[in-house]
């Protein structure tokens, strides 16, 4: 019997055959030739860069590459290089690691499951270039779908716009046969449908007064001669509606040996053809039908976002300020959605919802449910009010064309977005207050022994009778609580360890004049306590609405909320009102929420606040100081009070940004470490600078606009 030679596709010429661009990150000049050695060894183009500092790192992900290969360095680690990858133009550019010295086999899941593509040695050269060849077969496969689906893109939207928006006459040609054409087509040679010009020839239809020159024309450009392809011609037929010349263009089409014909038939087209709604709604169609190819799902949700209303000063605004408004809208849509969007018309937009199961779909939409209240659009430092009509329909397989998605479009316009189903036994209202939250929506566990029937009683705190000389903000903040109009804003934290991903800091706010009012720095609120206290309830219950919503995508989600010194210091009933939040919210955590106050507020208030948090821990809550480092009394009070979570001062977040206070932070945290362990967070990191070197110090979570912006309900910034 003869040998049979067997070849692995993968270690075929075929990835040599173009030029690998690699990044290196080493201290090690010498491994770094060997890597390279390796490589051309095996007869493959390398262009590589070796660096070992996060600033170099910074600007070179701006540049394409093919791989990314780890070894070590002097102020960069791996996870903090996979992080900064993901945020990247390339999230899926994968890394290989060079085994650490302390590295063993039962370490390879955890560090797959935190992004890492592999693991090699280059003690073994065999296995290291075998490791090699499957990941940048990965990375190639990536980048040519994408190229692909970038093409195809581009391309489905030049033929529409070449048809739609340009009024153009198209047929595509074979042999000198009809095989299709468009409506304008059809019209331009006086037919009604496909099916009476498949199969005419060419000639019988142009009927050209200078047969022979057409004839020689329309050979070269059959020979591919292209430059002979835009001309005009004078037609015989007296059917056609436009009047000579014809303006004539042949490019090849799609199909083998096929001809497309367009003809310009200027402002004769109709109204349908030249208005910009159609020509949206085909791209739509086009690039939703790609997406869905893209990313298959069984699970397809179609969300309409309208404007319910229009502001008068936005109708009367000049144009430079009306179409940045509806930019913003797009913008902000896309902050707040993370999904697939596609412009139906001015101002309406249809996002693509996908998921795994109709339960976690309908957690999706009903966390949509926040955008309907009031929003801000910001035009050149100027506010304008948005508010939106949200609705939705469950897709049912592909689009099969344009109708069938209006008639998608209508049924998601006039269907409201999902709810939780309220529980008609529970009872989260506040009577004594005169202040009731609408519509709960979120179920009790279904346990005998828990109560289902659950009252809050009025803090025991006094509120006079007659409120004189309110001020203003005051008034529109109770005005906004008794509408269900305050803002929660959820923010995203990157855990560094990689083991509480879906950890969300809760803040609050409120529209005053048409300006965005934080209620964290609201002074006067200070000063009505009974406001305060009902305000932070509200708070606690609408955010467990969207945890309790949640946890249906994400079982591990927990919340870090926001409130004010009142509701801990002076409402008796706050510890079993917490206690009853958490079995409502049904998590399997054992502390789903964690409740932040001011150092500020605890440090003058020690003896009481001591109390009060150690009841709260009792009834299953984590305390957080915010605002934390920046008071001289800092350390004394970490000393004096059970806290376990620190969330630093936004003067202590500045210190990153220069290599001097980076050090000194780092001491900082190392003295407050030792003090008492404690998980410590850095918030508003807004950019790749101080998010990068906040991997330098000892602070687990890092938060901010660079990771996730602020918004309006719970999502994960990876879910797409």
């Amino acid at each position: 019997m003869g040998s049979i030679e067997v070849r692995n596709p993968l270690l075929s010429k075929k990835l040599k055959r173009t030029e690998t661009r690699l990044l290196i990150i080493d201290d090690n000049q010498i491994r770094y030739n060997q890597i390279r050695d390796l490589l051309t060894a095996s007869e493959h183009q390398i262009q590589a860069t070796l660096l070992d500092d996060l600033q170099n790192f910074e600007k070179q992900l701006n540049l394409p590459w093919d791989l990314v290969i780890f070894g070590r360095a002097y102020d960069l680690k791996y996870d903090q290089a996979m992080s900064l990858i993901r945020l990247s133009k390339q999230p899926a550019l994968p890394l290989i690691l060079i085994q650490p010295d302390d590295y063993s086999e039962a370490q390879y899941a955890n560090y797959v499951h935190k992004g890492i593509y592999d693991i090699l040695s280059l003690e073994n050269p065999d296995h290291f270039y075998i490791g090699f060849i499957r990941a940048l077969s990965f990375s190639r496969l990536v980048q040519t779908q994408q190229h692909l689906m970038d093409e195809l893109e581009t391309a489905q939207i030049q033929a529409q716009s070449f048809v739609e928006d340009s009024n153009k006459a198209v047929a595509v040609i074979q042999e000198g046969i009809h095989l299709e054409a468009n409506d304008e087509y059809l019209k331009l040679f006086g037919f009604k449908s496909n099916d009476d010009i498949i199969g005419l020839p060419l000639l019988d239809l142009l009927q050209p007064k200078d047969l022979n020159d057409f004839k020689t024309r329309f050979k070269k450009i059959n020979q591919g001669q292209f430059d002979f392809g835009r001309f005009e011609l004078h037609s015989l037929n007296s059917r056609s509606t436009v009047k000579n010349p014809l303006k004539i263009e042949f490019i090849p089409a799609a199909e083998d040996d096929a001809l497309q014909i367009t003809i310009d038939i200027g402002h004769e087209s109709s109204a349908q053809s030249s208005g910009d709604k159609v020509p949206a709604k085909a791209n739509a169609y086009q690039l939703l039908n790609r997406t869905m190819t893209k990313q298959p799902s069984d699970i397809n949700a179609l969300v309409t976002f309208s404007l319910a209303s229009c502001d008068e000063s936005i109708l009367q605004a000049d144009w430079n300020t009306f179409s940045a408004y509806f930019k913003g809208i797009n913008s902000f849509l896309k902050e707040q959605t993370n999904a697939p969007l596609f412009k139906l018309d001015s101002g309406i937009h249809a996002g693509l919802f996908q998921a795994e199961s109709k339960a976690k779909l309908d957690s999706k939409l009903i966390g949509l449910n926040s955008l309907t209240k009031p929003q801000l659009i910001t035009v050149n430092n100027d506010s304008y009010p948005l508010n939106l009509r949200i609705g939705y329909t469950v897709l049912e397989g592909d689009i099969r064309d344009e109708a069938q998605l209006d008639q998608y479009i209508a049924k998601a316009f006039s269907t409201a977005l999902p709810k939780n189903q309220p529980a008609p036994e529970l009872d989260l209202s506040l009577p004594d207050l005169q202040f009731s939250i609408q519509e709960p929506e979120i179920e009790p566990k279904a346990e005998a022994d828990i109560p289902l029937n659950i009252n809050f009683t009025k803090p025991e705190v006094e509120a006079p009778a007659v409120i004189l000389n309110e001020p203003a903000v005051i008034k529109a903040l109770r005005t906004c609580l008794e509408r269900g109009e305050i803002h929660l804003k959820y923010q995203q934290l990157y855990d560094k360890e990689d083991v509480n991903l879906y950890t969300y800091e809760v803040t609050s706010g409120f529209i005053f004049e048409n300006k965005w009012k934080d209620i964290a720095t609201l002074r006067e609120l200070a000063e009505d306590t009974e406001l305060s206290i009902k305000l932070d309830r509200w708070i606690l219950v609408e955010s467990c609405k969207q945890l309790h919503n949640f946890i249906t995508q994400y079982p591990d989600a927990k919340l870090i909320i926001n409130l004010n010194k009142e509701v801990l210091l002076q409402d008796r009933t706050f510890p079993e009102f917490i206690s009853k939040l958490i079995t409502i919210i049904r998590s399997k955590l054992q502390y789903p929420l964690i409740l932040q106050f001011s150092e500020l507020d605890i440090d003058q208030n020690i003896a009481d606040a001591q109390k009060a948090i150690k009841e709260l821990r009792k009834n299953g809550a984590e305390i957080s100081l915010r605002d934390f480092g920046h008071s001289m009394f800092s350390e004394a009070l970490l000393r004096q009070v059970d806290i376990h979570h620190l969330t630093l001062h936004q003067s202590l977040t500045q210190m990153l940004n220069s290599d001097k206070q980076c050090e000194e932070l780092k001491t900082k945290i190392a003295a407050y470490q030792e003090i008492r362990p404690s998980q410590i967070m850095l918030r508003e990191l807004n950019d790749m600078t101080l998010f990068a070197n906040a991997w330098n110090v000892d602070a687990r979570f890092i938060q901010g606009d660079y990771f996730q912006k602020k918004l309006d309900h719970l999502i994960d910034v990876q879910d797409q």
